[in-house]
């Protein structure tokens, strides 16, 4: 386990990752970071370690830290500084109740309910989100 941020006594931000837990490290991190937030624990305008020095600390990859913090700041939870560092949003703590992931699959399942009742078969809907993907795959 990693403390960050601490200040006197007080450990603002634990991380700990675990290998054998079936979601990704990114996600993992990327939770961690939330509860923190949500918790009060970490405030608006707060540092947050580089990808480098985080990465190193957890023993991950840079691309692994990289990408939870990009998701993270994707969700305005966080904001990139540039060469100052990256810090928690001032609206981080709202925004972490944002969850991607079910809202696509809302938005999926919206569309797929519209496709099946106009008579869009599984494999045709299956093969148009491939196809869709695919062209789509530099996002």
């Amino acid at each position: 386990m990693l403390s960050y941020g601490t200040y006197g006594t007080k450990i603002l931000m634990q991380i700990t990752i675990d290998m054998e837990a079936p979601s990704p490290p990114f996600a993992q991190l990327i939770e961690q970071v939330k509860q923190a937030i949500r918790a009060d624990r970490l405030q608006p305008g707060d540092p947050l370690p580089s990808i480098r020095q985080l990465a190193s600390d957890l023993d991950l990859n840079n691309k692994t830290v990289a990408k939870a913090y990009r998701l993270l700041e994707r969700d305005a939870v966080i904001q990139s500084r540039g060469y100052r560092g990256t810090f928690v949003h001032p609206e981080g703590k709202q925004n972490c109740a944002v969850d991607m992931n079910a809202w696509a699959a809302e938005k999926l399942g919206e569309v797929i309910a519209l496709l099946r009742d106009s008579g869009v078969t599984s494999p045709e809907i299956n093969t148009a989100f491939r196809s869709a993907m695919s062209e789509r795959s530099g996002d």
